[in-house]
């Protein structure tokens, strides 16, 4: 039995007279990328900040690799990543000078090479002395996702890392994700696009009006909802997919 690296039971939040999360309930076990889904307002990045210990909860019991978020918030922040919905990256950096920097910060002993590795990882070395604002959508979210890694934590909190981006740059990013969970790291993703739940979540949650109102695997959701009527029609390529095929074999000629 894998052992639980997220553990939150009967989470409160709320601004003034505004009730956020009414008793939350869920777990993320080591090794996961677990999704949590939900519209905009429904709480996602509220949960995502008390679990990194921005924000304090009005009650529950909220455990992140065994500490509590609220007792010991120093022993929790050493042992995780933040990366927001907006990259937090320096724009007259250069992307090696970005990692070099945050290296430094967490004191590491070697932010030269540790930054080099890190841009060979993310495919961004050919642009590693280039200033980090002409860098693409994409380029700047793998650079934001490459710093969040520095010092390896064990728990990755990613709140809705695709949000204004194209769709090469969204795959982009979706590889890098699936690349981090296969070298161990557990991720708590948030998101309000279907799509990309599906595409990276080991397990899914769903929130609305303030509570997790299901969790399971896309195939056991799936099972909650009867049996479509089967029709043979012809498939249509989704406007993405045309976009898509239209750029690579542009990239081709």
């Amino acid at each position: 039995m894998k052992k639980i690296a997220i553990g939150v039971e009967g989470l409160k939040k709320s601004f003034k007279t505004n009730r956020v999360l009414v008793d939350v309930d869920f777990d993320v076990q080591n090794g996961e990328i677990f999704a949590l889904l939900g519209s905009n307002g429904s709480g996602k990045t509220t949960i995502v900040n008390i679990l990194s210990t921005l924000m304090k909860p009005d009650g529950g019991k909220i455990e992140v690799c065994s500490f509590d978020v609220l007792l010991q918030p120093d022993q929790v922040r050493q042992n995780i990543s933040l990366t927001g919905q907006f990259s937090a990256i320096d724009g007259i950096l250069t992307g090696r000078e970005n990692l070099i920097m945050i290296a430094k910060l967490r004191r590491i002993s070697n932010p030269a090479q540790t930054a080099d590795k890190l841009l060979a990882k993310f495919s961004l070395a050919d642009a590693a002395n280039r200033r980090a604002e002409k860098y693409s959508g994409g380029m700047k979210r793998r650079l934001d996702i490459a710093m969040s890694l520095i010092g390896s934590p064990a728990v990755i909190f990613l709140d809705e890392p695709t949000t204004g981006l194209d769709p090469e740059s969204r795959l982009e990013v979706w590889r890098t994700i699936k690349e981090l969970a296969g070298g161990g790291a557990t991720i708590l993703l948030t998101t309000q696009h279907l799509e990309e739940a599906e595409q990276l979540a080991d397990r899914i949650a769903i929130l609305h009006d303030g509570k997790i109102i299901t969790t399971g695997t896309l195939t056991e959701l799936k099972k909650m909802f009867p049996p479509a009527k089967v029709e043979f029609v012809e498939k249509q390529p989704t406007l993405e997919e045309i976009f898509l095929a239209i750029i690579r074999k542009k990239e081709e000629l």
